[in-house]
């Protein structure tokens, strides 16, 4: 049976090869890299409440305030819940985006130190 071509090491300027997504060297460092979205809580039941609320609020929130109509894709919490499963499922801390206004959000507001992924 045909095996998978290697590809390079996802740590930035190693070259090896390796099957996995780091070669042994660097797998070590990147053991604690960040959980899956399952592990994180946005599972089935997640996805059937994130449904839920953008049928109730299709609309993005910025673009409305920018005076725009665009529909909703991304359930944001409004404060990071870094795990916090009382505030993951808290309603009140979330809120309709569109994916360019989440990005921008999580790119300015939620990257802060005091909060590290």
């Amino acid at each position: 049976m045909p095996m998978k071509p290697k590809k390079p090491c996802k740590h930035p300027g190693c070259p090896r090869l390796t099957d996995g997504k780091y070669c042994e060297e660097h797998a070590k460092l990147h053991a604690g890299d960040r959980r899956s979205a399952a592990a994180r809580g946005y599972d089935s039941a997640w996805r059937r409440e994130r449904k839920k609320f953008l049928a109730e609020h299709p609309l993005c929130l910025k673009c409305f305030d920018e005076k725009k109509i665009v529909r909703a894709t991304v359930v944001d919490h409004i404060k990071p819940h870094r795990g916090d499963m009382n505030l993951f499922w808290d309603r009140s801390n979330w809120q309709p985006l569109c994916k360019h206004h989440h990005d921008v959000k999580t790119m300015t507001e939620d990257r802060n130190i005091l909060y590290p992924f």
